[in-house]
């Protein structure tokens, strides 16, 4: 296998890419990994590479995180400028012809971009999506409810007062995260070393403070009375315990025409950590 990286001129700076290319599959239509977040990194789906024995695999670390520029510019962190540095990743490695697969955060920006038609896109995998804000806003309202009591005061006091960023709010954050983001005990070790490539810029502008507490510029997002005009093969999937809920993400489904849908039983939002066989043997069957 071949592993190549460098890093691409895009709006507000430099991003980071690596390509992942076996010889014998080299020729086969390559898989663009979009990372979750804002801001999370590739750094966590870097497993993903095993996809490369049947197509090249190509990760990107968005503006803000990763081995990617961080500038201190707010007026950066918009859609419309993660959609069209989208466009130019794809431009600069010459990808004709690509699959996306989005996590998280990276299925909006992949339904933001694939809605503005680009040609070359052939499939599409909504991976734990998000594509509707007040939708996600509405299923955490009731994850919320799930916690301990005391858990759900001490969210409900530091969102009301603005002390998001104390000790007592990431205490509490850490426990919804445990029950709706990794299930996984202990936590997995690439989560923590991956933490120091997280850029909390780009999320706390357009996202907010805190998974399920959603006050940045993607507040308002919904695409899905738009999402009928995906007719590319589509496949949503999410896990069982997920904060991207099997309900919501079958609803997509149902509103997207030539869309498959999957749940991974033992999941919450990171499957591909959490049942990492079982996703890879989908993302392959899809493929």
């Amino acid at each position: 296998m071949t592993v190549t990286e460098g890093f691409i001129n895009v709006t507000g700076g430099k991003v980071w890419y690596q390509q992942h290319v076996q010889e014998h599959s080299k020729n086969n239509t390559p898989i663009l990994i979009l990372h979750g977040g804002p801001g999370s990194s590739h750094y966590s789906m870097q497993g993903l590479s095993i996809l490369s024995k049947d197509r090249p695999v190509i990760f990107y670390d968005q503006l803000g995180c990763g081995h990617s520029d961080r500038p201190d510019e707010k007026s950066l962190w918009t859609l419309d400028r993660f959609v069209e540095e989208l466009a130019l990743v794809r431009e600069a490695l010459s990808l004709g012809e690509v699959h996306l697969l989005g996590h998280s955060w990276g299925t909006t920006l992949a339904a933001a971009y694939a809605l503005t038609k680009p040609k070359g896109v052939k499939s599409i995998i909504f991976s734990s999506p998000c594509l509707s804000a007040p939708l996600w806003a509405e299923d955490q309202d009731r994850n919320r409810k799930e916690l301990p009591q005391d858990v759900q005061d001490t969210l409900k006091k530091c969102e009301e007062n603005g002390t998001t960023n104390s000790e007592e709010y990431k205490k509490a954050t850490a426990e919804f995260n445990k029950r709706f983001v990794c299930r996984l005990d202990p936590k997995p070790q690439i989560l923590i070393d991956g933490a120091k490539y997280k850029g909390r810029d780009s999320y706390e502008t357009m996202w907010g403070p805190s998974e399920f507490h959603v006050t940045g510029n993607l507040k308002s997002f919904d695409c899905t009375n738009q999402l009928n005009e995906l007719t590319i093969p589509t496949l949503y999937t999410c896990g069982r315990f997920d904060e991207a809920t099997p309900k919501t993400t079958e609803y997509y489904h149902r509103l997207t025409p030539n869309s498959q849908f999957h749940v991974f039983e033992n999941s919450a939002h990171i499957p591909y950590l959490e049942e990492e066989e079982e996703y890879v043997r989908i993302m392959k069957d899809f493929f």
